[in-house]
């Protein structure tokens, strides 16, 4: 794994030294801009609109908005007063059930590696967390940044998972979406027939069976294109309409699905009885 921090786990009196690497990586295609008569990657440049003139890199400076247009210069020393104090522990504050946090905080996911003969604090940790099915809270800092962190047990290891702050969830806009449908009232019939709908759709979590599929065609026509091939089209899925009927949407859903409208949830996952 490559480390990008390296430093101490502390709770309690106990330290573990580890190393902190990334868990995940965005494969998303990337392009460059080209220029259409040479071919070759345009540069992009410090432009002041006002002047008409490039700028350089000394003739920058930060700026804070304080209103529409008007900024107030800030210089990188007037910066640096500020920026969280470089430290080599990740300090675990207190410790809360795993489901407790919601993903709605996560952000960023990291491995946590145990250094050289730190294996048996850092497997004991782990077991701990995963028999207790509790997670760690706590802070450290990278790269300048202090972050709020949840340490869990993972498939034998440890993971750390950066969070967001309450005041960094757009709370407002979840009160505004929550207030707009909490007086509505949903029928019994319908909601029966929701719960089947979910119930015939459960299957267990396998990641490695879940494939970015635009990727996958966009991979397949870039490669053909190279290759000087008539890049196949893919077929245009059909527009989404909205429901007009929820009802008979429902039954439609439930037939295409093979379940029968009159079963229960219970009757649905309960095995065939042997003839």
């Amino acid at each position: 794994m490559r480390a990008i921090w390296n430093g101490f786990i502390s709770f309690g009196l106990v330290t573990i030294p580890v190393s902190v690497g990334l868990a995940q990586q965005r494969k998303d295609v990337s392009f460059r801009t080209l220029s259409r008569s040479t071919m070759r990657p345009v540069k992009q440049k410090r432009w002041d609109p006002e002047r008409d003139v490039e700028v350089g890199p000394d003739d920058t400076v930060k700026g804070w908005e304080v209103a529409k247009g008007q900024y107030v210069p800030i210089e990188d020393d007037e910066l640096s007063r500020f920026a969280a104090r470089q430290e080599k522990t990740i300090e675990i504050h207190q410790f809360v059930e795993v489901g407790e946090v919601d993903p709605v905080f996560f952000d960023r996911a990291y491995w946590l590696e145990p250094q050289e003969r730190a294996e048996r604090p850092y497997a004991l940790l782990t077991t701990a967390l995963d028999q207790a099915g509790r997670a760690a809270l706590g802070r450290f800092v990278l790269s300048t940044k202090e972050h709020l962190v949840l340490i869990r047990a993972f498939d034998g290891m440890l993971a750390l998972q950066t969070l967001y702050y309450a005041e960094d969830v757009r709370s407002s806009d979840k009160d505004e979406i929550a207030a707009r449908v909490s007086e509505i009232d949903v029928g019994e019939q319908e909601l029966a027939m929701a719960e089947q709908l979910i119930q015939a759709g459960v299957k267990e979590f396998t990641p490695d069976a879940l494939h970015n599929e635009a990727r996958a065609k966009l991979l397949d026509f870039l490669e053909a294109k190279a290759a000087g091939q008539e890049p196949v089209a893919a077929p245009e899925e059909p527009e989404a309409v909205p429901v007009v009927d929820l009802m008979a949407a429902l039954k439609a859903s439930l037939d295409a699905a093979g379940v029968d409208e009159g079963a229960t949830p219970a009757e649905e996952e309960a095995p065939a009885s042997a003839s």
